[in-house]
């Protein structure tokens, strides 16, 4: 059986869809229990028509998002000959913005069908598919000949589907999935199979199947597979790699570019099989506050891509009291964000619209934040461009799941729960980081997230530094640390609290907060539920408010470096949100002085003041 290629970046480009308008015109999402403003901009013919790998542009593509045939079947059943209808792609067919809304139980197949148009393939060009991401387990075929599987809820592949072509005709192309949602031990992060009959509680309703773009792009024989690019800023160099694919004859030659705008800044070209390095005079740095992003073309051979890349160094240090904090390009920056699941009312793991994926982040920056942790999921590419972009630091955990046994009981570390998923899981691992990489914004990987699937540790986090020595490694976010990685890290509800840093690691809070507040006609469900409730958005303004006094008090004389507020949405039946899960609703008060509230400036105590007295305190008479 043939494994595709799995890649750090994909292309893109707009494309004409292949069914009838009829059926487009006929969608309609499914109902669901709550949905966003941007589900009435979906659009059936082209939905998410956006470029979804911004670190890897070819200038032709083709989208194949849209309306495809599904079937549902067990697992002992054939390719069906009759399809159940048809699903948007790439919603997951437990979201309502897939049109179908349905469970999706390990006993059975998710089948998915549609035709496609071969682009023109002159000059032996290969005709490569790429999908974006697929949970968990798919099986990819092309004219009824597989072309490919792939196992990994969070990590984009490729399949060279140029052999199995018609080229005189259209392609059929299934892709038959399988996804137990944990049930087998593979990463799932906050999934929960039973939520879709019974929300509740921190697990949260199931994603299965396609849930991020997928298209085609014709490349040459030699082409460019992925970059790996890493910035110097006290060398004032970016190092920059490019892994291959196809047959080279003799030596190929990388050529790179870098840019200012339209000002070419640097200029460097050398062996392919090796690293070219490009001189950045007097860089620009790349921060929350000045997201400078530079402009990058790399071409091989007949290959050419286009690219960007920030000018950032993210290394503990010492600051003027000796206490160990985390530089970002040599400097303290206290680090306050909120933590972020990345789940929506109507597309569940996917956003409606790359709007709204780029709302949540400028929410973030709306509120004062300069951080999200992205609570054991992984993002499609384009929220990372947009971090990248707007200006926000990003902690990256990984998704948990059973691959470790015993560690959260016994307050330590675990032990495999068995060899096949702890290779399994530490496959996605090093996949998110190895096509994650690139992206400035991402300052931190998470190994673990409180115990959940935790084992060795020590091991898995030193291996997670030498994948990528350019970022902090925290092995643990929760209570059980290993004293491994650049960090310790505890969670406190309400909190706040402090870890005391240590000569080799800075002290964060990775979780507290987690202030309870729903709002009618903004829930999931008509009970939710908080951490610590509060009695309207009013005191929940105030509590807010207190808590952040008191994580700069700890920052200031505990030594903190940072600190993650629990959450930046409300998620299903979970209220502890500063908007409501439709992000219809601001909270805490956005009139507050909030980004002065994140560098230690806090706005005078809410208070009352009489304006005419009440007959309580003194009697009125009648004009």
């Amino acid at each position: 059986m043939r494994v595709c290629r799995t890649s750090g970046w994909f292309v893109l480009v707009l494309a004409g869809f292949l069914l009838p308008t009829a059926a487009a015109e006929d969608w309609k999402p499914a109902p669901g229990n709550l949905l966003t403003a941007w589900a009435a901009k979906v659009d059936p013919k082209h939905p998410l028509p956006e470029y979804p790998r911004p670190q890897m542009v070819r200038s032709q593509w083709t989208n194949l998002n849209g309306l495809w045939d599904y079937a549902v079947t067990d697992r002992d059943a054939a390719k069906p000959a009759k399809f159940d209808g048809q699903i948007l792609v790439p919603y997951p067919i437990e979201s309502a913005l897939s049109g179908v809304k349905k469970p999706l139980t390990d006993k059975q197949w998710l089948w998915y069908r549609r035709s496609f148009v071969s682009p023109s393939l002159a000059g032996g060009k290969r005709l490569l598919l790429h999908f974006g991401a697929v949970d968990w387990e798919a099986v990819v075929a092309v004219n009824g000949k597989e072309v490919g599987t792939h196992r990994g809820g969070y990590d984009p592949f490729t399949c060279d589907v140029t052999d199995a072509l018609r080229t005189d005709a259209n392609n059929e192309l299934i892709v038959r999935v399988w996804d137990s949602t944990g049930r087998n031990g593979e990463p799932h992060g906050k999934q929960n199979f039973n939520s879709i009959k019974k929300p509740g509680g921190i697990m949260y309703t199931p994603c299965s199947g396609i849930w991020q773009t997928v298209w085609l792009e014709a490349v040459p024989v030699l082409s460019i597979e992925s970059l790996k690019i890493v910035p110097d800023i006290d060398a004032g160099t970016l190092k920059l790699q490019a892994k291959l694919s196809g047959p080279m004859e003799g030596e190929a030659i990388l050529e790179a570019t870098a840019y200012d705008g339209d000002k070419t800044v640097a200029h460097a070209k050398g062996s392919a099989a090796g690293e070219v390095v490009l001189k950045i005079d007097n860089p620009k740095l790349w921060s929350p506050d000045q997201p400078f992003l530079y402009g990058l073309k790399v071409q091989v051979a007949g290959d050419s891509v286009e690219s960007y890349f920030g000018m950032r160094k993210i290394a503990l240090g010492k600051d003027e009291k000796g206490i160990t904090r985390p530089m970002l390009n040599g400097k303290f920056v206290f680090q306050s964000g909120p933590l972020d699941q990345g789940f929506w009312p109507d597309g569940i793991y996917t956003a409606p619209t790359d709007e709204a994926l780029r709302f949540d982040i400028e929410a973030i920056k709306k509120l004062g934040m300069n951080m999200a942790r992205k609570h054991v999921k992984v993002e499609p590419d384009r929220w990372y461009y947009w971090c990248d972009k707007l200006g926000l630091l990003v902690w990256q955990d990984m998704p948990s799941g059973g691959a470790g046994k015993s560690g959260r009981r016994s307050g330590g570390d675990g032990v495999p729960a068995s060899e096949e998923k702890a290779r399994q899981f530490e496959s996605e691992l090093q996949a998110l980081v190895e096509t994650h990489r690139n992206h400035p914004s991402i300052i931190m990987w998470i190994v673990f997230n409180e115990g959940w699937g935790q084992y060795d540790t020590e091991r898995l986090t030193k291996w997670v530094k030498q994948l990528d020595p350019s970022r902090l490694v925290n092995n643990a976010s929760g209570w059980t640390d290993r004293k491994a990685g650049d960090i310790l890290d505890m969670h406190s509800y309400p909190g706040p609290s402090s870890p005391a840093p240590e000569e080799t690691r800075a002290a964060v809070l990775g979780e507290f907060g987690g202030l309870g507040l729903g709002l009618d006609g903004h829930r999931w469900v008509d009970k939710s539920w908080g951490y610590r409730g509060v009695a309207d958005r009013r005191a929940l303004t105030r509590k807010y408010l207190e808590l952040w006094k008191s994580v700069q008090k700890l920052c200031d004389e505990k030594g903190l470096s940072a600190a993650v507020y629990t959450q930046i949405t409300d998620v299903e039946t979970e209220c502890n949100g500063l908007l409501t899960y439709d992000r219809a609703v601001f909270k805490v008060d956005a009139g507050q002085s909030f980004a002065a509230l994140a560098h230690g400036q806090f706005p005078p105590e809410p208070s009352d003041k009489t304006i005419v007295p009440s007959a309580m305190t003194k009697g009125t008479t009648r004009p």
